[in-house]
């Protein structure tokens, strides 16, 4: 039996082209996203307890994402009458309409996303890819089936991508709330011995290669 090769996205790769079915109609990925950041979110199957409440903290957070100019895109390896049916149990039940696009994806999808891990057994893992304006992958992450995702998070790892593109600057562990530098950015290392000895009186800082600053 011939085996599919299975290609784990990587970051600053080109998202994996896809050609695919949604609860909106056909998409193609990410030409049809071209231009936006987007967050590409994976499930198992539908009518999964952890899966539906992650669709429903995803939904409640759809505004703040369209403020940043992000697209949301749900995936299951699952058919769209499944997802038609699990989208109108979620707001019948608990009252959220899912506005953005779900996925019908197949183990072809799956493989070109890397979301088959072979010591997982045969499900897919939960996988968020976020992607730039210009289709480049940007940040990854993998959750086995026991853990829940963080939204926020997600919302928050989009806005420090911006902001560092923006600005070049890198943000600290829990930022905006940072227990050494607050919600300041932190400074790129500096390109000579000469910018290193008056990084210090250019900005705050602990050393030379550790200076910060509020944008």
């Amino acid at each position: 039996m011939e085996q599919t090769t299975m290609h784990m996205p990587l970051l600053g790769d080109d998202f994996p082209e896809l050609s695919v079915t949604t609860t909106l109609g056909k998409m193609n990925i990410p030409g049809d996203l071209k231009g936006s950041w987007f967050v590409l979110f994976s499930h198992p199957a539908d009518f999964t307890p952890v899966c539906t409440t992650e669709f429903a903290a995803f939904q409640k957070l759809v505004p703040e994402f369209e403020k940043l100019g992000v697209k949301l895109i749900g995936l299951s390896i699952d058919q769209l009458q499944s997802h038609l049916k699990w989208i109108e149990w979620i707001k019948e039940k608990l009252g959220i309409e899912i506005t953005f696009p779900v996925i019908a994806a197949n183990d072809t999808v799956a493989n070109k996303l890397g979301l088959l891990h072979p010591g997982k057994g045969t499900n897919t893992v939960r996988a968020v890819f976020i992607g730039d304006p210009k289709g480049k992958v940007r940040l990854v992450l993998y959750y086995p089936q026991e853990v829940g995702r963080n939204m926020k998070e997600v919302l928050r790892a989009v806005k420090v991508l911006q902001i560092s593109d923006a600005n070049g600057v890198a943000m600290p562990a829990d930022w905006p709330e940072n227990g050494l530098i607050g919600d300041s950015v932190i400074i790129p290392p500096p390109g000579s011995k000469a910018e290193a000895d008056k990084r210090l009186s250019e900005y705050d800082g602990y050393d030379f290669w550790f200076c910060h600053k509020k944008l």
